[in-house]
């Protein structure tokens, strides 16, 4: 058999993926020996960050995924992509003209994982409870166009908007949004530790070392009622130092599935065909990459500095030697498959340029070779982050006009060092919080920023981001979202690197792997089962 399937991609919801991995979707066992699934990611609790699983503070990919499969959220991402669906909700819409009132109704007999019913008063609970408790990691900005919520007896939700937002169905499908029991979610602070317990299809049980999760135990929740279908009683996940211990451990049986974060050698490996016992799915992606600044960080406050790294960095040369067709480069924080995407950055530098840049900084009066650290984590975004960042430190110091150091940090240091301003250039992913171009610019750019970043242009916090959430039809937000991403290119709070495709390996007889991810790497566990070996 051929052992690579290509998932299709999904462009802002109008395809959908329809090939899947040996067996089909639809022909998963829903009984059987748990599904063994493999991720780099680490979780971690320490005193920066105590509560790496609460709704109300996570907000990177690999703590989302914990909670997409145990705490529940009013609407959901279909299998397919598109537009968000009902989940906890029965249904929900828009009740006016200008999109500021949305209101929802519950499913009938929701119930916690423990057998409490959910209500109205449940959901408004959990949306203010994040947005009071208003967390450093910048998740409740998610929420930031909440006025007020109200219900109307045990399963009505009407949300009062401030502004029109047409995005807001999709917010309300991001765990941020998740439905959590006052029982076990204080309303004033933090849930500290590893503990999850909502009414989302999966129990959660996380066996954990020095402060660590080593492995996560997501068993079938018998009082789950939602909007998806669970082809398994049982996932445990494993985390893995590297991606040569995870790839041992899909090898010897320890795991059946290996998600992020693969290696470039170990997915160019697994795409030549030369693991018989494994197949690799390859799926359309919105993951990007790109060097932020601390604007306030005196090496690069003026940003003739930004401007001129932006004019030397070669993405194209960074592309091909690290992740060849793995990836593509990236000329905004918009990729180039989603509506409302321009090549702002490619519009106004060109070509990389050392003498554009020299001239740029001449006319500044910036003193050459700038000196800079460029700062990037060890652990979260694969292996290949320590070679991207060695091209972009010969690239910048080819040029002659900066005299740059890398410097590497494992993600438990470096995402709290980040969000309080100590590194004045680093390196960042960004996997979206659902698939629109506003959600590729509002989490960099509002108020409230999720990198703490000082950057703040009010033309796009008090007027373009507002314009363009105002249009239902996304087509018609393009001419503001290009907007953004010119003001974004010319005064350069971060620069854009590649666009990544994403990958999931599996041993041949776990089906339903071609859904596992969808675009936004939404992880649903529940798409695996184990069939046939073919």
């Amino acid at each position: 058999m051929n052992r690579k399937t290509l998932v299709l991609p999904a462009v802002a919801g109008l395809l959908t993926p329809v090939l899947a991995a040996c067996g089909g979707s639809d022909s998963g066992s829903k009984s059987g020996d748990a599904i063994g699934v493999g991720t780099t990611d680490r979780f971690t609790a320490t005193s920066d960050a105590p509560a790496p699983l609460d709704p109300a503070y996570a907000y990177d990919v690999g703590t989302w995924n914990i909670l997409r499969q145990t705490v529940q959220t009013l609407m959901t991402q279909p299998k397919g992509e598109g537009d968000p669906v009902p989940e906890a909700a029965e249904s929900c819409s828009f009740t006016d003209s200008g999109n500021e009132r949305y209101a929802c109704k519950l499913r009938e007999g929701l119930k916690f994982a423990d057998g409490d019913k959910v209500t109205a008063a449940d959901v408004k609970y959990s949306i203010d409870r994040a947005r009071h408790i208003k967390a450093d990691s910048g998740v409740a900005t998610l929420l930031n166009t909440v006025d007020t919520v109200e219900t109307q007896g045990d399963r009505e939700v009407i949300f009062h908007l401030k502004t029109a937002d047409a995005t807001f169905p999709y917010k309300l499908s991001t765990p941020v949004a998740g439905i959590v029991n006052p029982k076990d979610y204080a309303k004033d602070k933090l849930r500290d530790g590893f503990e999850v317990d909502g009414s989302g299809p999966y129990t959660f049980k996380a066996d954990v070392k020095d402060n660590a999760i080593v492995s996560a135990t997501f068993t079938k929740n018998p009082s789950y009622k939602g909007s998806v279908t669970v082809n398994n009683d049982q996932v445990v996940m494993r985390t893995y130092a590297d991606t040569d211990a995870m790839g041992a451990a899909i090898d010897s049986g320890e795991i059946d599935v290996m998600t992020r974060t693969m290696s470039p050698a170990q997915i160019n490996k697994l795409d030549s065909g030369s693991d018989e016992n494994v197949d690799l799915v390859d799926m359309a992606g919105l993951e990007i990459r790109y060097l932020a600044f601390n604007t306030d960080a005196a090496t690069v406050k003026d940003k003739a500095v930004r401007q001129a790294i932006a004019q030397v960095i070669n993405r194209g040369e960074l592309v091909s030697k690290v992740y060849g067709t793995q990836a593509e480069p990236l000329y905004s924080l918009v990729p180039a498959s989603l509506t409302g995407h321009s090549n702002s950055f490619f519009n106004k530098y060109g070509d990389p340029s050392a003498a554009k840049a020299r001239n740029l900084l001449t006319k500044a009066g910036i003193t050459t070779p700038v000196k800079l650290t460029l700062h990037y984590t060890t652990d979260h975004y694969g292996s290949a982050t320590k070679q991207e960042f060695q091209i972009l430190q010969k690239q910048l110091n080819a040029s002659g006009l900066f005299a740059v150091s890398i410097q590497g940090h494992p993600w438990e240091t470096f995402r709290p060092a980040e969000m309080k301003g100590k590194y004045d250039v680093y390196g960042m992913g960004w996997f979206p919080d659902f698939p629109d171009a506003d959600n590729f610019v509002a989490p960099f750019l509002d108020k409230g920023n999720f990198l703490g970043s000082p950057y703040s242009n009010s033309t796009i916090q008090r007027s373009l981001i507002p314009q363009s959430r105002r249009e239902a039809d996304r087509l018609n937000a393009s001419k503001t979202l290009t907007q953004i991403q010119d003001i974004v290119a010319e005064d350069v709070p971060v620069i854009p690197l590649w666009q990544g495709k994403q990958y999931v390996a599996a041993r041949d007889n776990i089906t339903g792997v071609s859904y596992a991810l969808n675009s936004s790497s939404t992880l649903q566990l529940w798409e695996l089962g184990r069939g046939v070996s073919g």
